[in-house]
């Protein structure tokens, strides 16, 4: 979906980690942003109509030849301009500053002594506020115009300003959360120094959407992949709000979903949205696929594989198809960019819909592509989806077949779905669903020896996840409070017929990953 009717901020990635946080972080204000490469010419920045535009860290040297540099076009455009870490460095040296690297590196915390109170990047800002250092270079001379804001007992250059042009930089990030005052900087960058309108919202993404769809679509018809989880459900629910019938859902159910999933997604969406949902029980070309394998890799590959020639099958059955809708999100998006390239237009491959067959002509449709994950639960909600699926944990694409440790079959799948049911209950119950970022149980190949009732038993193990993170890429074993864990454990020894024995993983990542395969 182009954005034409959204005030703008551009961030100009120089490969920061924390460029989508840049991103979010101005989208918090109500203000639209967009992820670009360093590399955008000045015309293309222009023609956009940005009205700011933030400059992101980075891992280079501003010192070391070839290392990244915007189009210089960019300072002659009157748009304001902040710059981050490795951003203030390359404006300063640009602009006509110095940048040098000395001795004493900084990382960590740093409380900020500010010395021009008339800032208005800093006038929200209170005196010795904390903020997140993580640099190597520093500004040891700042260009003509330029004067200093801030400073730390280490850095005396922390934040700059040339307020004719509006040009503003920090040596910190404000946008982590270790900057406590970050985000009232951002706002008042994007809101009172750019002047953007905080017009943007998950009620104006929906109409602005919607028209979009029509307008590309026009009478024809499209074809999506239902999974059950948050993206495919919130694309589905957005382009069915769009065209209607003209819309074609497929489920398919690989028989690896988790108890009573295939019931719920078809009372939802074909009996609660009425859509035109096709249905595709394929749980025995799947476990026949998969008869005797155990290796983590292969199992997924074949899951994959079968999957697409599952989808494709149906989706012959529906007639004439012109696109093909997928929930790509804006991190996937921006992960098929190079940093030190240019804008890219493919996008990556998503979900578990692989190449078209050469039969099969069609047009993506993305409508999730601009929003990050938040955003699309938010979009979820404003849909009428219910709650339980818009904050649904991340469930893997080949379900659990990659948590059923070992050979997958029919038996071991159907113990795993009591277990996990069991202990995602027990978590509903307790109040700690929305406090975890993901919880799973897996069934481990190892069987022990246990006593229940008058009997001695030799079954399955199990293991129980839990786990806290921001966004995946790390994440913390939750400390699951000993009640929880008793309860489930209790049940799910007297109640799953398969496993006579619980055990709780308190794995971080790294070095582990949250998934066991």
């Amino acid at each position: 979906m182009a954005i034409t009717d959204h005030d703008l901020i551009l961030v100009l990635d120089f490969g920061a980690q924390y460029s989508q946080l840049i991103a979010r972080r101005v989208r918090e204000c109500g203000v639209y942003s967009q992820i670009v490469p360093y590399t955008i010419s000045a015309g293309d920045v222009s023609a956009m109509g940005a009205k700011g535009i933030i400059f992101s860290g980075g891992p280079s040297s501003v010192e070391t030849p070839g290392s990244p540099r915007p189009d210089s076009a960019i300072f002659s455009l009157g748009i304001p301009i902040l710059g981050i870490c490795y951003g203030l460095q390359v404006m300063s040296k640009m602009l006509g500053g110095n940048v040098t690297c000395p001795e004493k590196k900084e990382y960590g915390l740093q409380n900020i002594d500010i010395v021009d109170r008339s800032s208005p990047l800093l006038a929200a800002v209170s005196d010795r506020s904390q903020v997140w250092m993580s640099h190597g270079d520093s500004v040891d001379r700042i260009p003509d115009g330029f004067h200093v804001t801030a400073t730390t007992p280490t850095c005396p250059y922390t934040a700059i300003e040339d307020p004719r042009r509006r040009f503003y930089g920090v040596q910190f990030h404000p946008e982590v959360v270790h900057s406590v005052e970050g985000d009232k900087m951002i706002r008042s960058f994007v809101l009172d120094i750019c002047g953007a309108d905080p017009d943007w919202n998950m009620g104006s993404f929906i109409d602005d959407a919607v028209n979009e769809i029509r307008e590309t679509v026009g009478d024809r018809r499209v074809l999506c992949g239902l999974s059950g989880g948050v993206d495919s459900s919130v694309a589905a629910a957005l382009i069915h709000r769009a065209i209607g019938n003209q819309l074609v859902c497929v489920f398919v159910n690989n028989g690896m979903l988790r108890k009573n999933e295939a019931e719920s997604v078809l009372d939802l969406f074909g009996r609660h949205f009425n859509m035109n949902l096709q249905y595709a029980d394929a749980a025995d070309d799947f476990l026949s696929a998969l008869k005797g394998v155990t290796e983590p890799e292969a199992k997924r590959k074949i899951i994959g594989r079968v999957f697409v020639d599952v989808f494709y099958r149906e989706a012959r059955k529906c007639g004439d198809i012109s696109f093909l809708a997928q929930g790509t999100l804006y991190p996937d998006v921006i992960e098929s960019r190079s940093p030190s390239g240019g804008p890219s237009s493919t996008i990556k491959s998503h979900h578990n819909v692989g190449g078209l067959p050469d039969d099969l002509k069609w047009e993506l449709l993305e409508p999730l592509k601009e929003l990050f994950k938040d955003e699309v639960r938010a979009l979820g909600r404003e849909l009428g989806l219910p709650d339980d699926l818009v904050y649904r944990h991340p469930f893997p694409g080949p379900g659990l077949g990659v948590r059923c440790i070992g050979e997958v079959t029919k038996e071991r799948l159907d113990t795993l779905r009591d277990v996990d049911a069991i202990f995602i209950e027990e978590i509903r119950k307790a109040g700690l669903y929305g406090k975890i970022w993901q919880a799973l149980a897996d069934l481990l190949p190892v069987r022990s020896v246990g006593v229940q009732g008058d009997e001695r038993t030799y079954r399955e193990v199990c293991t129980l996840r839990a786990v806290t993170s921001e966004d995946a890429m790390t994440a913390d074993w939750y400390r699951m409070p000993y009640d929880v864990l008793q309860r489930a454990a209790s049940r799910i020894c007297n109640e799953v017929k398969g496993v006579n024995r619980v055990l709780y993983d308190i794995t971080s990542k790294p070095p582990g990953t949250i998934e066991w395969e």
